[in-house]
């Protein structure tokens, strides 16, 4: 049990130190910041990726988001409508909410079919490099 505690001790204190040193380290910088700043050298670079490389994959990205909300929505909007007595049943639910669950089911498993075979094709697909 002491050593344990030795060894938290021993780097507890390595932590501390190496805390001490990047502070020290960031003071120094935030000084040459400011220096630029009033002097009016202070320059900016930004090494952005390439919009042309990232659109495809975010596009893909919002497009999963939307359907995923839509569904969710479809289902929330279905299990609110199973609550509405109406003459129109089927298995003794409302047509309506069951029509419904049915579409989101459906919907669901042709954007999970989609998302994997969208991820199998990207990572089957060989790298460029260059």
């Amino acid at each position: 049990m002491q050593s344990q505690m030795r060894t938290s001790s021993g780097s507890a204190f390595s932590a501390l130190v190496e805390t001490r040193d990047f502070v020290e380290q960031l003071l120094g910088r935030v000084n040459k910041v400011m220096d630029a700043v009033t002097e009016g050298s202070f320059e900016l670079k930004v090494h952005a990726f390439r919009r042309g490389r990232a659109h495809p994959g975010l596009q893909k990205l919002a497009n999963r988001l939307t359907m995923g909300l839509v569904l969710a929505a479809l289902i929330v909007g279905a299990a609110m409508l199973m609550r509405i007595e109406t003459t129109s049943t089927l298995l003794g639910y409302p047509t309506v909410a069951i029509v419904c669950f049915m579409a989101a089911a459906s919907a669901g498993f042709v954007l999970r079919v989609s998302i994997v075979r969208s991820d199998r094709r990207s990572t089957s697909k060989p790298k460029k490099t260059g």
